[in-house]
């Protein structure tokens, strides 16, 4: 059983609709023994960090996602939810992230100023190639190139020894980060056709 994650940040449907399309059991619960049955979870997320932070933490569930990942579960972190498994975000002040991958959460906007781009628009919404590390599980159903769909206005940084995928957007964005059976896209898989589709897909064999 998936175990999607429902902590009042974000429209679930469209990911639960292409996990049942792939055949998936899927649940989308905010209760701990669905979550310590599950055999993957999968942590979404639209927003800002600040707010969903803090409800992801009001839910009581932030003690079960690291019980359950040092355990060795496979968790898939979607947008937002891959920013809130960063140890911080600098998104409107500085916030405490799950910690689970190395790095922070930074504004594109900055970055593009501090490279002297201004012609590309904040926040990054639409298709843009990926490429990847060859070897990674994730995108074994994929080829380098492939297109995927993004809605953000920050991204992770400084996480070089965790990013298995990247797009170019002015800068390199971060596309993908992995540490162990800790995985995240910043892009949506779930609104990617059907590359998300075999990302999702590749995520339940894991």
């Amino acid at each position: 059983m998936i175990a999607i994650i429902d902590y009042g940040v974000g429209n679930l449907f469209s990911l639960a609709a292409s996990l049942k399309y792939l055949e998936a059991d899927t649940k989308v619960t905010n209760n701990i023994e669905d979550i310590k049955k599950a055999d993957r979870i999968i942590l979404p997320g639209v927003g800002a960090f600040e707010d969903a932070i803090a409800k992801l933490r009001a839910t009581g569930l932030v003690d079960t996602i690291m019980e359950q990942t040092a355990n060795g579960k496979p968790l898939l972190g979607i947008c937002l939810g891959m920013q809130l498994l960063f140890e911080e975000s600098h998104e409107y002040g500085v916030h405490e992230g799950l910690g689970l991958v190395k790095g922070t959460i930074a504004s594109i906007d900055d970055d593009l100023k501090t490279e002297g781009i201004t012609d590309l628009k904040v926040p990054h919404i639409g298709w843009n190639s990926l490429s990847f590390a060859e070897d990674e599980p994730l995108f074994k159903y994929i080829k380098q190139g492939d297109c995927v769909y993004y809605v953000h206005s920050f991204y992770g940084k400084d996480c070089s020894e965790s990013t298995i995928a990247s797009s170019e957007y002015g800068i390199r964005i971060t596309g993908a980060v992995r540490n162990g059976n800790v995985y995240g896209t910043q892009f949506h898989p779930e609104k990617s056709g059907q590359v998300g589709l075999n990302i999702l897909r590749a995520f339940l064999e894991v």
